[in-house]
């Protein structure tokens, strides 16, 4: 359960790191970068951040890689607009939940689609469908 302070920071976390990436960062790795959302420690210590990335898979590599080399400069350019003692430690992490929600979409709208415009589902056979026997 994640108290209200931890709720705020968190936010603070995010709106702050991805204004961080999208204006003072020049790493030529760093891609389409987003961050999803952002867990913190009870005690403020350390910040899972979820990050996702337009575009390939070495592409998204590259971006969580500069990222993660990039926590000491992030924390050193948070520190003075932070209000707590200690700068979180930030660990960098993949999120698919952009991917898996086009896929939900994807098979939802197939579902909803009238029987003649789907696919038709095949036997065994190349090229026969189950309706033609």
């Amino acid at each position: 359960m994640t108290t209200r302070r931890q709720q705020q920071v968190s936010e603070f976390l995010r709106e702050e790191v991805s204004e961080i990436i999208h204006r003072e960062m020049k790493d030529p790795r760093l891609g389409m970068a987003s961050i999803v959302r952002v867990e913190i420690s009870p005690d403020l210590r350390y910040a899972r951040l979820f990050v996702s990335v337009l575009g390939s898979r070495l592409e998204q590599v590259e971006t969580l890689t500069a990222l993660n080399h990039a926590t000491g400069f992030i924390r050193h350019l948070l520190k003075p607009r932070m209000r707590i003692r200690h700068v979180p430690e930030l660990v960098f992490n993949e999120d698919h939940s952009m991917e898996h929600a086009a896929e939900m979409a994807r098979t939802l709208r197939s579902l909803n689609l009238p029987p003649e415009t789907r696919e038709p589902e095949t036997t065994g056979e190349a090229g026969e469908d189950r309706d033609s026997k």
